[in-house]
This record gives C-alpha cells, structure tokens and sequence, in this order.
C-alpha cells in the first residue's frame, strides 16, 4: 500500500521547485504505469491469439524489450521524491537534527555524482544506436519484427538526467536543513508506527 508522503513544504523558492518537478515526475511515473498495463494487454492479446487462432502476437518479446525501460527508469525520480527507494536507515535511522541531514547530503552528493555518470554512460549507449543516415534512425533493431532499439535507450538518459535534477534540489534541501534544522522538500523518515498511521489517515481521507 502506498503511503503518504512525508515530504514537508512551504512558500521557499525550494519548496515550489519542488512541487514543479514532481508534477513532471508524476507525468513519468504515470507513463511507467500506463506501459505495465499494456505489457497486461498484450499478453492477453498474444495468448488469446495463440491458444483461439494459433497465431500468437507478432513480435511480443521486441514489444516487451522496448516497454522494460519505461517501467524500469520512469518513475525513479518520483520515487525518490517520495523517499520509496531501498535505504539502510539501521545507522542513519537514528540520528536526528543537522547530523542526521549532513549525512543525507553527503551521501545524496555521493548519489549524485553516481547518477551523473549514469547519464553519460547511457547517452553514449544511445548515440551507438541513432543514426540519421540509417533506415528509421537506427544502427540497431530488434530480432524478431525490427523494431528500433534506439528510442528505448533514449529513455534511461532522460530518466536519469530528470533524477539528476531533483537530486539536485535535495541537496539544496539538506545543505538548508543543515544551517536552519528545517528539512523541506526532503522524504522524512518515519518509523512503523508513523507509517501505520499514516496509512490510517490516506485511508480515511480516500473514504
């Protein structure tokens, strides 16, 4: 189940970036989802066809290599908005104030730095690809139908370059936290307790 967010805001310039991304990283994630469900549509689709017709779906595993960057690249900036991603918190759980938020910068930098060459790395694997001299644009295809490859690899620059922009701001954040102890636009982190609670609450408010 997700939980609410405990991502705190105000009026800051911060605070309203903040707000801006995740309006673009909602857009993402939402793509993410949209592309799970059509993965959903096409398996029906494929197997209907092979088990009614015999004659399954045409070029069904291209189909699902060109969908698998969208469900697993799309949402990751969301997701580290919303705090979602897998953290070792048995250290960092329990420190509290500027020591707790000089430790997330230092280690949000470090995230950084990781991304950024994430970004170079995948840019080059695209250009590899794309070709305007080539038919479709592309150096590479598909074994079964084809397809071009190189939009599929376009989507991990663009996805790590959206989540480089709001590393970014969280560093921003914390170097803010750090001389004011007022985290904004950083994810909290919250003990069972807080999350039954808050799950509690999104469940109210839903009803």
């Amino acid at each position: 189940m997700a939980t609410a967010s405990l991502v705190l805001t105000d009026d800051s310039m911060l605070s309203k970036l903040d707000r801006g991304l995740l309006h673009v990283e909602r857009f993402f994630a939402l793509i993410s989802g949209l592309a799970v469900f059509s993965l959903m549509v096409l398996a029906v689709v494929s197997v209907t066809g092979r088990n009614a017709m015999a004659s399954p779906l045409p070029g069904y595993v291209d189909w699902i290599e060109q969908a698998m960057p969208l469900i697993a690249f799309m949402g990751i900036s969301y997701v580290m908005r919303e705090g979602g991603h897998i953290r070792m918190d048995i250290v960092v759980g329990q420190l509290r104030g500027r020591l707790l938020y000089a430790v997330e910068l230092i280690t949000t930098l470090l995230v950084l730095l990781l991304v950024a060459l994430l970004v170079w790395g995948t840019w080059a694997h695209f250009q590899r690809s794309f070709d305007f001299g080539a038919p479709l644009w592309s150096r590479d295809s598909s074994m079964d139908i084809a397809l071009p490859i190189w939009p599929a690899k376009l989507l991990a620059p663009v996805a790590f370059s959206l989540l480089c922009v709001r590393l970014c701001l969280q560093v921003w954040a914390y170097g803010r936290a750090v001389i004011t102890n007022n985290p904004i636009a950083v994810p909290l982190i919250a003990d069972a307790a807080k999350q039954a609670q808050m799950e509690a609450d999104q469940l109210k408010a839903e009803n």
